[in-house]
């Protein structure tokens, strides 16, 4: 864009979104993990020289909480309320003098667009921007064919190709209604001419709303160029009024995140069944499997494999990670060649270090595993410390709460802990200490201590047939005699041959 034309964006986000059928903002929907306004403020960033008006009216706190939190990608901007939604064109005339009044240098043209077009990009509005430049044109409006057009605003055109008006659905003749090219409502202004028309603007219509589509007339009658650029993806435009469109935009969003990612060196084995936020970030020569999620802030290195089903949100997984199927894992980090799952939990505050195993149906909250460390199976390790080269046997329990309050657990290195074994915090097991299966450990175990609480094994000769004779008298022999091995029947497995091929 030319340095001479000094840019200011007007967005309009104040709408009601009825047809959300939502007590969310429609704006604040989220496409790809990001509400729809977001992608705005991004694209609005990427044109204007100037400032940014956000034109906000029904949830306008929640509009402002989102804009304040994420301030920093979108600033300078300033918020104008639209106390009363009276249209486009009303929407406009609020923001204009605000712009006016807030920004350093007056702006020699506007970009107006709307807030709920997420799949609008960089590339078509410069292009947009770069044709109203070039034409010269007082105003240029962003328009896209669609082969079945009813209910949107037609363009009609003059014979030399200029723009003469926008026609409602509503209001079309039968031979406009053939017009395929529609108004997609993204528009560019000169500044001059948009002060004038905003005073000019009034409510002609049974809703009493002033249209902005009007101004294209009010060009045309004072002899202004106005012209219109079309977009040869009708997708991108599509503006999300409802369920069905949100849908639209995530599936078309999703697609495009896939593809970058794919671009960049990515394998994904099926990208209609894998879904990436627009916040993460994947390396090189990584795999990912069908039906895995990425969520928020994750972040996953080079040459890393993801099985299917599997779920990150906001976890950090380093170079070299395998991470199987259907596992979970939430604000945790894993370093590099360490392997979690199939089915695993890491909950939030979690550290897998390196060459670490965290395996089949473990669970872990705010849990460090060590390097060369092994969580195999069947575990809950909560509020712990686990140092370098320990063994979890199966089945193992860090008991972290009392009812009141959580303690941690502190597993030393080269630790060894059998199966099937509690341990109730607060507790240290000391480096190279070995802990017996089956124990229930309450207090500290020295450096390289068996620790062991165990009740003496009392085997009782018949009990067992006794009480199968009260429970069931038809269990015992004839003889009226315990079964020994000896007498129970051996059976003979039958193997049944495979059908001969024909």
């Amino acid at each position: 864009m030319s340095s001479q034309f000094n840019t200011s964006v007007i967005i309009l986000a104040a709408g009601q979104g009825t047809r959300m059928k939502s007590t969310l903002p429609k704006v604040l929907h989220a496409v790809a993990g990001r509400p729809m306004l977001g992608y705005a403020m991004l694209l609005a960033r990427q044109v204007a020289s100037n400032n940014v008006a956000v034109v906000v009216g029904h949830g306008a706190d929640s509009v402002r909480t989102y804009l304040t939190q994420d301030k920093a990608q979108f600033e300078p901007f300033l918020v104008v309320e639209q106390s009363q939604q009276l249209g486009t064109g009303h929407a406009v005339q609020q923001a204009y003098p605000a712009l006016i009044r807030h920004s350093s240098e007056s702006a020699s043209q506007y970009v107006i667009m709307c807030g709920d077009t997420p799949l609008l990009t960089a590339a078509t509005l410069m292009a947009l921007v770069s044709y109203h430049q070039s034409q010269g044109a007082t105003l240029t409006l962003l328009t896209t064919v669609l082969p079945d057009p009813s209910g949107y605003g037609r363009v009609i055109r003059s014979a030399g190709g200029t723009v003469c008006r926008v026609v409602e659905d509503r209001d079309a003749s039968a031979e406009e209604k053939q017009v395929s090219e529609i108004n997609v409502g993204t528009y560019i202004v000169e500044a001059t001419f948009l002060e004038k028309a905003l005073g000019q603007l009034k409510p002609q219509n049974a809703q009493g709303e002033y249209y902005l589509t009007d101004i294209i007339e009010m060009g045309v009658q004072e002899g202004k160029t106005v012209m219109a650029w079309v977009t040869d993806d009708c997708l991108e435009t599509t503006g999300v009024n409802t369920r069905v469109h949100l849908a639209v935009a995530e599936k078309e969003m999703r697609r495009r995140i896939c593809e970058r990612l794919m671009l960049d060196g990515v394998t994904i084995l099926d990208p209609d069944r894998v879904v990436v936020d627009h916040s993460v970030t994947v390396g090189r020569d990584t795999v990912l499997h069908p039906g895995v999620i990425l969520e928020g802030e994750t972040h996953v290195g080079e040459d890393c494999t993801i099985q299917a089903n599997s779920r990150l949100t906001n976890a950090i997984v380093h170079r070299g990670v395998k991470i199987l199927d259907a596992c979970i894992l939430q604000e945790s980090m894993v370093e590099e060649d360490a392997v979690i799952g199939p089915m695993a939990h890491v909950r939030p505050g979690s550290v897998i270090h390196k060459k670490a195993k965290v395996g089949n149906f473990v669970e872990l909250k705010k849990t460090e595993v060590g390097e060369g460390s092994k969580v195999n199976h069947l575990s809950y390790l909560g509020d712990t410390w686990i140092g370098r080269n320990v063994n979890v046997g199966a089945g193992t329990i860090t008991c972290n709460y009392d009812g009141y309050r959580k303690e941690q657990t502190v597993i030393e290195d080269d630790v060894f802990i059998g199966s099937d074994v509690q341990l109730i915090a607060p507790v240290t097991i000391g480096a190279g200490a070995l802990i017996a299966a089956g124990t229930t450990v309450t207090e500290n175990v020295p450096a390289n201590a068996l620790g062991i609480s165990r009740t003496p094994q009392t085997n009782k000769e018949g009990t067992a047939a006794r009480r199968r004779a009260l429970l069931d008298p038809s269990v015992l022999p004839a003889n009226g005699k315990t079964c020994q091995a000896e007498d129970r029947p051996v059976s003979t497995p039958v193997v049944q041959k495979p059908p001969e091929s024909s």
